[in-house]
């Protein structure tokens, strides 16, 4: 779930507001937060699966030359 602040920095990389929510996203998950484990071993067992996904649709679409009419995905 996006989540847009007024004083948040702009990130001029490719899909940085996805790439900010799913820090935000691991970061603040319970594995990370109870089980004290690594973000990245979080991120293997399966946590916040749907952001990752979109983050990587994002960055396969900066690859893709078709992306130059049809826009990037993600947000």
């Amino acid at each position: 779930m996006p989540r847009y602040y007024e004083d948040k920095e702009e990130d001029g990389r490719a899909c940085g507001g996805v790439r900010e929510d799913l820090r935000q996203c691991l970061l603040e998950s319970p594995c990370v937060l109870q089980e004290n484990k690594s973000p990245k071993q979080c991120l293997r067992e399966g946590h916040c699966r749907s952001l990752q996904v979109t983050f990587f649709a994002c960055k396969r679409s900066v690859l893709d030359t078709r992306a130059r009419f049809r826009g990037r995905k993600g947000y």
